[in-house]
C-alpha cells in the first residue's frame, strides 16, 4: 500500500447477500493473470468457476492463442472480442500496484460490454482503482476469492474449510 492509499476497509466491499447476488448474476469472466500451470491458484479458481457454469476468458500476455477450459487466452482484456458477447465481471490476479492498470483497461473497454463487477484476489487492494470503478457504477470486491465466496455462501464449504466429498460416521 502507498502512502497515498488509504488504508482497506473491509467492509468496502458487498455484504454476503451482496457477494450472492454478485455469484448468481454473473455469467462471463475474463481472469486477468491467469496461469496454464494448473497447480497455480489462477488456474484452478478458472477451471472451478468453468465448473461451476461460468464462460471464463483467460487473459495473459505470455500465454495468448493458448487454450484454457476451452477458451483462448487473450493478450489483454482489449483483445477479447465482441462475438463472446458481455463481460459481467473481472477477476484480477495480479498484484496490488498493478490492479490499477487492469481496472483502467476494464473500465476502457468493458464498460459498454456489460462490464458490472471487478473482483480482486485475495491479498489485492488498490483503493484509488476501485474508488474509479465505482464512480463509474460497477461494483468492487477487494481481497476476496470468488471460488472460495461461492464455497463458503453456497455451502461447499464445511467445518475444516474444505468439502471432501467423503461421509463417514467415524471419529477422528
Amino acid at each position: 500500500m502507498t502512502q497515498t492509499q488509504a488504508p482497506f476497509d473491509p467492509a468496502s466491499n458487498p455484504a454476503p447477500d451482496g457477494l450472492r447476488r454478485i455469484l448468481r448474476s454473473v455469467r462471463t469472466v475474463a481472469m486477468v493473470g491467469v496461469s496454464t500451470n494448473p497447480v497455480r491458484p489462477s488456474n484452478y479458481v478458472g477451471r472451478y468457476l468453468t465448473l461451476k457454469g461460468y464462460k471464463v476468458i483467460p487473459v495473459n500476455p505470455v500465454a495468448a492463442g493458448q487454450r484454457l477450459w476451452g477458451q483462448e487466452v487473450r493478450a489483454s482484456l482489449a483483445d477479447i472480442p465482441a462475438e463472446l458477447g458481455p463481460i459481467d465481471m473481472v477477476d484480477v490476479f495480479r498484484r496490488s500496484d498493478q490492479a490499477g492498470e487492469v481496472v483502467d483497461e476494464a473500465l476502457e473497454h468493458l464498460l459498454d460490454r456489460g462490464l458490472k463487477v471487478i473482483w480482486l484476489q485475495i491479498g489485492v487492494v488498490n483503493e484509488p482503482a476501485a474508488a474509479r470503478a465505482r464512480a463509474k457504477g460497477v461494483e468492487v470486491v477487494q481481497n476476496l476469492c470468488p471460488k472460495m465466496e461461492y464455497q463458503r455462501l453456497f455451502g461447499e464449504l464445511r467445518m475444516g474449510g474444505v468439502n471432501t466429498g467423503v461421509i463417514s460416521s467415524k471419529l477422528g
